[in-house]
């Protein structure tokens, strides 16, 4: 038996006594801790509130970003079809950029495919405030709902000089 498991038999860890202050305390501590009672099956430990909360929070994460990526293919997809003459190639590139990330995603987290309207809806209600912004048009310039099509935003061809 190691010094650590003489430990964690003899002495409680303060997360096995009180989770949710630990959680509140030492994110990382209480999500080690919480880690190593799951590997060794000490469920009775478990801050399972907490617990539920973060591994959920988790999957808001990848729909945010997810919506974060399709932002800013949006963005330039917008500057792209409203500022013709300031077209830049750094454009293209950001869209196939952003594209390949949100393609990324997907692929590690397949069950998205099911969210995929409302990522899109999310990320053109902000992508139009952004093109406004960046832009100096006015935000009624911009639909209030999304112009593009699904297959727009995945697989639309940005065609740019390549001497610009």
């Amino acid at each position: 038996m190691t010094a650590a498991t003489r430990k964690s038999k003899a002495e409680p860890t303060q997360s096995s006594l009180h989770p949710a202050r630990a959680y509140a305390d030492d994110i990382y501590g209480w999500a080690m801790e919480q880690a190593a009672a799951l590997r060794a099956g000490d469920l009775s430990v478990l801050d399972r509130e907490n617990l539920a909360e973060e591994i959920e929070s988790l999957g808001r994460s990848e729909l945010r970003s997810l919506v974060s990526a399709w932002r800013v293919v949006l963005l330039d997809m917008l500057k792209f079809d409203h500022q013709p003459e300031r077209r830049t190639r750094s454009w293209a590139l950001s869209i196939r950029d952003q594209r390949d990330e949100a393609a990324d995603i997907l692929a590690d987290s397949p069950s998205l495919k099911s969210r995929l309207d409302e990522a899109m809806a999310r990320a053109y209600r902000g992508a139009r405030v952004d093109a406004a912004r960046e832009t100096g048009l006015p935000l009624r310039t911009f639909r209030e709902t999304c112009p593009y099509t699904r297959d727009d935003l995945l697989t639309r061809d940005f065609p740019i000089d390549p001497t610009t």
